[in-house]
């Protein structure tokens, strides 16, 4: 961030899509923490903050009267706990771009903060509206996306609003930037051998990662779900595993082109199977291509634990994304956390780790593991995009 703050008004795109409780009380607060070095810099140098962010999809989820759940999707909880962090009071806007807005914006002095409503509220953030835009705009003197978890939305707030200010006038925020620096050590210059882990329930969500991987990596740990797909794929038993069938001449052709390229493709040779998808479902293990009928693969087995944890311990650069098994369930949650105790001690030894993706990063901050890998991105979505290669809309309008 190499903008002038002093006597400034900054308007900050942050993610605090935060989740709650039923008492409005925040569970993880990850994502405000994360914010709060760009915020505590701008105060600094002696500007004031203006922050807007999403909170959930208040429109997708109207009370019976067609009106949106104010109680439940208000920014307002925030206040306390934000306040707190920053060790100072934090203002509230009652609406997004409105009088409220407007007024707090116009009267706010240097080295306050000033938090506006759910920018969701209106149809016109989601549609990018410009006129939308623009109101936010005319609230400060300079924009700072520190968003990176929603940086492949082409949102009023993410995008749109950047149109606004030339390149002079907005910047990346210390999020975005170590988002995307670390994103790139994985992607443009690895130390190798590099290895990808990538785990979840279905290919039809990782086609284009697993695409691009197979072009760059040397190792290709495949779990989760998705793997019965490809042990499917080359003539294996399954049982009532999950598949998509649609998907196995695709994957045949991604493990003919992970031959071809000479990268090491990985799939669990065994798995712990289950006859019912419950947390206290029967459960043995058995080889993930002999999987009897009437069973389902939940989680991978022991000597897959072994055989990914090896690989993952003889690489120097480490890209994980997507958990190996049924993570919420406590009774398939160890290959996943055996795989986050790998990642954090190949670190240890020296290897870069990227960990980027929903439950792969709910594993390594459950077992405490998040301060010894490389870096946990905050945005699922916008990394698994920013890995297949797309330009995201939030980072090009910085640009330009």
């Amino acid at each position: 961030m190499n903008l002038q703050f002093k006597d400034k008004k900054v308007l900050v795109r942050v993610d605090f899509n935060v989740p709650f409780d039923a008492d409005f009380n925040i569970t993880d607060d990850t994502r405000i923490r994360s914010a709060l070095p760009t915020i505590k810099h701008i105060l600094k140098e002696g500007g004031s903050v203006i922050l807007m962010s999403h909170l959930g999809r208040p429109l997708k989820k109207l009370l019976p009267d067609g009106s949106i759940d104010v109680q439940k999707h208000t920014l307002e909880h925030i206040v306390p706990h934000l306040s707190d962090l920053l060790g100072q009071p934090v203002q509230f806007a009652q609406d997004t771009v409105g009088d409220d807005a407007q007024a707090k914006s116009a009267a706010l002095k240097p080295g306050q903060v000033l938090l506006l409503e759910n920018t969701r509220f209106t149809k016109k953030e989601e549609a990018g509206d410009a006129k939308f835009a623009k109101k936010m705009a005319d609230l400060a003197d300079l924009y700072v996306n520190d968003a990176f978890g929603s940086a492949h939305r082409a949102h009023a707030s993410t995008t749109t609003v950047a149109q606004y200010f030339d390149k002079d006038h907005k910047s990346f925020g210390f999020l975005m930037e170590n988002e995307i620096i670390n994103a790139d050590k994985v992607l443009n210059n690895p130390t190798r051998p590099l290895a990808a882990i990538v785990g979840g329930a279905k290919v039809s969500d990782k086609i284009l990662l697993l695409e691009r991987m197979i072009d760059f990596v040397d190792t290709l740990i495949i779990g989760g779900g998705m793997a019965y797909t490809f042990v499917k794929a080359q003539g294996g038993e399954i049982g009532k595993s999950l598949v998509e069938e649609d998907k196995l001449d695709l994957a045949r052709d991604l493990i003919e082109k992970a031959k071809n390229k000479g990268v090491n493709l990985l799939l669990p040779i065994d798995s712990i199977v289950a006859d019912a998808f419950a947390g206290d479902a029967n459960t043995k293990v058995c080889s993930s291509n002999a999987i009897p009928e009437g069973w389902m693969g939940l989680d991978i087995g022991p000597k897959a634990v072994d055989t990914f944890k090896n690989a993952v311990m003889d690489s120097r650069s480490i890209l994980w994304n997507g958990p190996m098994g049924v993570f919420e369930m406590e009774a398939f949650a160890g290959g996943t956390k055996s795989i986050a105790e790998a990642v954090a001690a190949a670190t240890e030894q020296g290897a870069f780790s990227l960990v980027g993706g929903g439950d792969s990063v709910a594993a390594v901050t459950q077992m405490g593991l998040a301060g010894k890998v490389s870096f946990v991105s905050t945005g699922g979505g916008a990394m698994l995009e920013y890995l297949e290669g797309k330009e995201l809309p939030g980072i090009k309008a910085m640009k330009e």
